[in-house]
C-alpha cells in the first residue's frame, strides 16, 4: 500500500520507471510522448547523458553547503552565465528551488527595495486575472485564478488584479491588435491611480500566460506601454517566466520578444529541465545596490538556496541550451508544430483558438466558434481530454477555467526542444485521437 500523498486521491497515476528522449515509460512498459514536458519542465527530454554526468560529478565533489556560511563554484558560475545572457541590466541572481520560491522572493525583494529607498507607504502589488504565479500563499495571492484562490482566500493578502492581454476574447472587432494592447495596458495606469500613485510596489505578469490561460502571448506593444507606465509611477516590473522562459518561446528569456527589460525576473522549470529542482530570481543592478548600500541584508531565505548539485544541473542545462543551438531550434520546431496544429484543428468545429510562441502552444476548446462560447464546466472536458490523450500515449496539459477560473477549457503543449518532425506528427495525431474520443460524442 502506498504512503505517498498524491495530487488527487481519486485518480492515482501509474508508476514511471524510465525516460528516453521525448518519452516516459511506465511499469508496464508503455511509452508516453511527453508532449507537455511535464509542466513545461523537460526541455531537454529524458536521459540526457551530459546533464546526468554533471550532476554525478558535483555530488562527488560537494553535495551541500549552506549559503549562510559558504558559496559554491557551480552557484557562482550559473549566476554569472545567467547575468551574462539576461537582457538589459539584470545583474544579480538569487538561486532557489522552484518557481513559487522565485516569485515569493521577487515580491519580498520589491517591497524591501521601496522600504530601503524611504518609501514604506508602497504596499500594493498589481497582477492580472487568470494568472498563476505559484502555490505558496504569497504567490497564490498574486495569481488571479479564482478556482485556485477560492478556498484559501481568507489566508491571502490583498492583491489587485487587472484583465490580462487576451486578444482572442477581449479585443473588440472594431480595433486593431495594437490598439487593443494599448487599451489593455491602460488598465494598469487606471489601477495605479485608483490605489494611489505612490502606493504601488510592483506589477507582476507572465510574458506568455501558461497554465491558467493556455499559452496566451501579449500583443505587440503591450509590454512596452506597461514598461512606460511602471517607470512613470516608480512601480517595479516583475516578469514571471517560470513556465515560458529558458528558451521555451524561442528566446532564452521570453521578454526579449517584447523588447522590454523587467526590474525583476523569475525563472525555474526549464532551468533545471527536470534533472534537479531549481529556480532563480534575477534583479537589476540598481535594485541590488539599494540593498547593498542600505541594510545589506535581504530579509528572506530558504535552506536550499544555491544548492551546489542543483546549480551544477542548471549550469549544464543552460550550457546545453546555448551550445547545442536549442533556442533557435525551438523557433523552427515551434513553427512546424503551429502549422501542424492549424492543419489538423484550424477548422475543427470545437476548436476556437490556436496560439502561443515557440514550443509553447495552446488550443482552446469552445462549443461554438462564432460566439466563442465555452462548454458547460460540468462536462469536465479538460479532465476527459487529459485522460483520453494519456490512454493514447500522450502526456499533455489540459486545464479548465480558461475564461474566469470556472468556464472554458484548453490544452497546453510544451514538448522537449529535441522534438523531431515525425514526432510533431505523433503529438498532433494522438491529440486528435483524444479530441475525437471526447468531442466526437458532442
Amino acid at each position: 500500500m502506498s504512503h505517498v500523498f498524491p495530487r488527487h486521491t481519486k485518480n492515482l497515476p501509474p508508476m514511471a520507471v524510465g525516460g528516453e528522449g521525448c518519452y516516459l515509460i511506465d511499469a508496464s512498459g508503455k511509452r508516453y510522448f511527453d508532449g507537455s514536458g511535464g509542466a513545461a519542465v523537460s526541455c531537454l527530454g529524458h536521459g540526457d547523458a551530459e546533464i546526468i554526468a554533471a550532476i554525478q560529478e558535483q555530488v562527488g565533489k560537494l553535495a551541500f553547503a549552506h549559503t549562510g556560511f559558504f558559496t559554491s563554484e557551480p552557484a557562482e558560475e550559473l549566476a554569472g552565465m545567467l547575468a551574462t545572457h539576461a537582457p538589459g541590466d539584470l545583474d544579480r541572481v538569487y538561486l532557489v528551488s522552484g518557481g513559487s520560491e522565485a516569485t515569493e522572493a521577487a515580491i519580498k525583494l520589491a517591497r524591501q527595495y521601496h522600504v530601503e529607498r524611504g518609501e514604506p507607504q508602497r504596499r500594493h502589488v498589481i497582477a492580472r486575472k487568470q494568472s498563476y504565479h505559484g502555490n505558496t500563499l504569497g504567490a497564490l495571492a498574486a495569481g488571479g485564478n479564482e478556482w485556485r484562490r477560492e478556498q484559501f482566500a481568507p489566508l491571502l493578502v490583498d492583491f489587485s488584479h487587472i484583465p490580462p492581454c487576451y486578444e482572442y476574447m477581449l479585443k473588440r472587432d472594431d480595433e486593431s491588435a495594437f490598439d487593443y494592447g494599448q487599451r489593455a495596458a491602460q488598465e494598469l495606469e487606471d489601477e495605479i491611480l485608483r490605489l494611489g500613485e505612490d502606493s504601488v510596489i510592483a506589477f507582476m505578469a507572465e510574458p506568455v500566460v501558461g497554465a491558467t490561460l493556455g499559452a496566451v502571448p501579449a500583443v505587440d506593444g503591450y509590454y512596452k506601454r506597461i514598461r512606460e507606465i511602471c517607470d512613470q509611477y516608480g512601480v517595479l516590473l516583475i516578469l514571471d517566466e517560470v513556465m515560458c522562459g529558458m528558451g521555451r518561446t524561442g528566446y532564452l528569456f521570453a521578454c526579449e520578444h517584447d523588447g522590454v527589460v523587467p526590474d525583476i525576473l523569475c525563472i525555474a522549470k526549464g532551468l533545471g529541465a527536470g534533472y534537479q529542482p531549481i529556480g532563480a530570481m534575477l534583479c537589476t543592478k540598481a535594485i541590488y545596490e539599494t540593498i547593498e548600500n542600505g541594510s545589506g541584508f535581504f530579509q528572506h531565505g530558504h535552506t536550499y538556496l544555491g544548492h551546489p548539485v542543483a546549480a551544477a544541473a542548471g549550469r549544464a542545462v543552460l550550457s546545453a541550451l546555448l551550445d547545442r543551438g536549442l533556442v533557435e531550434r525551438v523557433k523552427v520546431q515551434g513553427a512546424a508544430l503551429e502549422a501542424a496544429l492549424h492543419e489538423a484543428f484550424g477548422q475543427h468545429p470545437y476548436i476556437g483558438d490556436i496560439r502561443g510562441r515557440g514550443l509553447f502552444r495552446g488550443v482552446e476548446i469552445v462549443s461554438d466558434r462564432e460566439s466563442k462560447t465555452p462548454f458547460d464546466p460540468s462536462l469536465k472536458l479538460a479532465a476527459k481530454v487529459k485522460k483520453a490523450a494519456f490512454e493514447a500515449g500522450l502526456v499533455c496539459y489540459p486545464m479548465s477555467g480558461t475564461r474566469d477560473g470556472r468556464n472554458g477549457d484548453h490544452v497546453l503543449l510544451a514538448p522537449p526542444f529535441i522534438i523531431e518532425d515525425d514526432q510533431i506528427g505523433e503529438v498532433v495525431e494522438k491529440l486528435s485521437t483524444a479530441f475525437e474520443a471526447v468531442l466526437g460524442d458532442l
